[in-house]
């Protein structure tokens, strides 16, 4: 499965529990750690654990093996490893603190807006 396969698949299960401006980044040339950031967020610790556990079921559904993750229990923020993409699933509070997207400004956006449709 390619990586822009499991972005996809991944992007959607967030989508499906109603994440909220779902981001796909790009990381290739710019970060040693993931090829793709997928970054969303919820508006509370149960709908951001909601989010998480749709994109674990969906990611082990389609045989991708997730390597780690963290966070769940707080549900502030919620890393999920899966390889070359890395989800990042914010509370609505924490991702304006964090701000990923301007931290790695540089990284090119993909728009998969028309494909979660």
């Amino acid at each position: 499965m390619s990586e822009k396969d499991i972005v996809l698949i991944t992007a959607k299960a967030a989508d499906d529990k109603r994440a909220e401006e779902i981001t796909v980044l790009d990381m290739r040339g710019v970060s040693l750690v993931a090829d793709y950031f997928i970054i969303c967020h919820g508006n509370s610790e149960k709908q951001v654990q909601a989010i998480a556990r749709e994109v674990k079921d969906k990611a082990l559904e389609n045989d991708i093996s997730i390597k780690r993750l963290e966070g769940f229990d707080e549900a502030r923020w919620v890393l999920c490893d899966l390889g070359d993409v890395i989800v990042h699933i914010f509370h609505r509070d924490e991702r304006i603190y964090y701000n990923l997207e301007r931290l790695w400004g540089d990284a090119p956006r993909v728009n998969i807006q028309e494909r979660l449709v």
